[in-house]
């Protein structure tokens, strides 16, 4: 029974971001599921570990629900009476905590190659830079080649801006890497405004269906990606236009929620 609530418990973990909307499928390194038996209960704890820059508590708690229900589903014809108790973390470690960002700051990040070698002008990443200053933020620019995209954002992100705008890498080319990159700091996200800035150039740019570029949230850090052309960004930051300052204060805790 208990070995069979033990694999029930392990393969829960596994497909927590099947069961949980919004959790991210995480590569786990191992997963330890194990009981302490009493006369009246049986205690249930699970042990979660990942290399990955994030933490694995859901995973853990995950694999505690599905092994105590499993354990309920065998035991309820003997004690109909059973109950599955409280669940709780009792510990965490490695990880990121969420913190508090810095208001009104934001940055930017540049995913192009040939801008970061300098055989090519920056073009995009100085117009967003400057519409967020006039939107009133602080903001650090900087530019990297593809390939670094994903150690740059994860930089920038402990530095705790409100805001994050990239610019470049969305397509489908083997080296652009900046969804990629953001899916994998982001805790929730936002398909509908990656989606209005997609449409806002297809009617001019059929090639705009092509971008991959994703916006959401992490922990209380907005980030959006836009493409790396002018006419990409444009159209994108007319969409933010109207969504931004809404969206900053809804995740800092404020604005309306009609």
């Amino acid at each position: 029974m208990l070995a069979t609530a033990r694999i029930a418990g392990i393969q829960g973990a596994k497909r927590t971001s099947e069961l949980i909307p919004l959790c991210h499928q995480l590569a786990l390194s191992s997963v330890t599921v194990d009981f302490r038996l009493d006369d009246a209960s049986i205690e249930i704890t699970a042990t979660a570990t990942t290399t990955g820059k994030t933490g694995v508590e859901m995973e853990a708690l995950t694999a505690v629900a599905i092994a105590g229900l499993t354990l309920h589903d065998m035991t309820k014809a003997v004690d109909p009476h059973s109950v599955l108790g409280e669940i709780r973390l009792a510990a965490k470690s490695g990880g990121k905590s969420r913190r508090q960002v810095r208001p009104s700051t934001a940055a930017v990040v540049v995913a192009s190659t040939g801008v970061a070698a300098g055989t090519r002008v920056d073009t995009t990443g100085p117009h967003i830079a400057e519409w967020l200053r006039e939107r009133g933020y602080h903001v650090g620019h900087t530019v990297v080649a593809d390939a670094d995209v994903a150690a740059e954002l994860s930089r920038v992100i402990d530095t705790c801006p409100a805001v994050i705008i990239t610019t470049g890498g969305t397509g489908m080319s083997p080296t652009d890497q900046t969804p990629d990159a953001t899916r994998a700091l982001l805790t929730r996200e936002l398909p509908g405004v990656a989606e209005a800035i997609r449409a806002r150039g297809l009617p001019h740019v059929p090639t705009a269906a092509l971008s991959r570029g994703l916006a959401g949230t992490a922990g209380d850090t907005v980030i959006v990606n836009l493409p790396g052309s002018t006419g990409g960004v444009k159209d994108g930051l007319a969409v933010l236009d109207k969504l931004l300052g809404h969206l900053v204060a809804q995740v800092d805790g404020g604005g309306a929620h009609e």
